[in-house]
């Protein structure tokens, strides 16, 4: 399997494995326990999470451990907004579901929401944001990257707009972090979401940072862990093994980018030379090191997925959060795409462990594959198949 759906979910990295396995195994105890075994497991959260905070520029007391980056959302969402109740929202039409969601449900409750729409290159309007912001506003929520399309949006900009107007701001970093720079003191967000398993880390863990000062209601009560905003005994592998994979992807986020982006233009130049009639979704240059998002016009993007995955590729139309439902991209239609140039969309997004000899083989695959949907396209005619 030559697996290019890597903003879905990455391969556990070894390091974050051996982080893992004692905890699994032999080191049990609660860390909320006194004993010994109870000292050993608080010790692995405390160190992980000094690892956590390393990858986005934080310190440890910043970072609220998750079970993921829609946890995250919700818990920087709703625990803002509970603290206000009734004020503005604004967040972005081309958000992840776990804040788009969130915003609805908020929405009906009496918070009025604006949803800033991007240009047809998928990139947020800073002015866009200031715009927006009226005296009521109490939170502004700008992913940092597309989970689609991969654009990625000034974040730094639109963090200082409502620093300057004294409105908190969280950006949903789970495709970002680990991918690009992120510096939670230099953009100056006051939340910020990112999740373990985008990293090559476990899935069901994740992390929310919270700019000291920043205060929010908790979601969950109970025992009063995660200085009581997230009650509940922690999954001390799991944790250990996110750590772990923060370490990794902040020893190597520069030399993996720069190879990743190699291969994301050879994707692109490789496509736009050996298939006609595919255009590129999203910014050209502001976009993530290894998303490739294309339209292929007369096939059906699902067609397309079923075909690739009978020949050994695994990609997606996108978000995999939300593919059992089978609904139309919210982002793509917020850039501006008509019905056929969405239902024709691919995302293909490369990762550390793959190849410049996978990239070749799925080009091979994907223009087999894209040749032979449309030898039986309805579309034929129209473009000259």
């Amino acid at each position: 399997m030559i697996y290019l759906d890597n903003a879905a979910s990455t391969p556990l990295c070894t390091e974050a494995l051996d982080a893992m396995m004692p905890y699994l195994k032999d080191e049990y105890g609660n860390p909320s326990s006194i004993h010994r075994s109870g000292r050993n497991a608080l010790r692995a959260v405390q160190a992980a999470r000094k690892q956590i905070a390393g990858l986005v520029g934080a310190e440890p007391q910043e970072i609220v451990l998750t079970s993921g980056g829609t946890e995250s959302n919700n818990m920087a969402i709703l625990g803002a907004a509970r603290t206000r109740p009734d004020s503005h929202i604004i967040t972005t039409a081309i958000e992840h579901d776990a804040v788009l969601e969130v915003c609805a449900r908020l929405e009906s409750a009496g918070h009025p929401v604006t949803y800033v729409k991007p240009g047809s290159d998928g990139i947020i309007d800073p002015g866009d944001v200031l715009a927006a912001i009226t005296p009521e506003t109490s939170l502004v929520s700008v992913m940092a990257a597309n989970n689609e399309v991969g654009t990625v949006q000034d974040i730094a900009a639109i963090a200082a707009i409502c620093a300057q107007r004294g409105v908190l701001f969280h950006t949903d970093a789970v495709q970002a972090a680990g991918k690009i720079p992120i510096d939670a003191h230099l953009l100056g967000a006051d939340m910020i979401s990112f999740s373990s398993h985008k990293i090559n880390g476990p899935k069901g863990v994740g992390a929310l940072y919270v700019k000291k000062g920043t205060h929010l209601e908790p979601m969950i009560y109970g025992g009063g862990q995660e200085g009581g905003m997230r009650s509940g005994t922690e999954n001390v592998a799991a944790v250990a093994g996110f750590g772990a994979a923060c370490g990794v992807a902040r020893e190597r986020m520069a030399a993996d980018s720069e190879r990743i982006l190699g291969l994301r233009e050879r994707m692109i130049e490789g496509v736009r030379s050996r298939i006609p009639h595919s255009v590129l979704n999203g910014d050209a240059a502001r976009r993530l090191p290894g998303n490739v998002h294309f339209t292929f016009l007369g096939i059906s993007g699902e067609d397309l997925i079923i075909k690739l995955d009978e020949c050994g590729m695994a990609a997606s139309t996108g978000s995999a959060c939300s593919v059992h439902t089978q609904k139309e991209s919210h982002v793509l239609g917020a850039m501006g795409l008509d019905r056929e140039r969405i239902d024709g969309s691919l995302r293909m997004t490369i990762g550390a462990h793959n190849t410049q000899d996978e990239i070749d083989s799925a080009l091979d695959i994907l223009d087999s594959c894209v040749v032979e949907l449309r030898r039986v396209s309805p579309f034929r005619q129209k473009y000259g198949f």
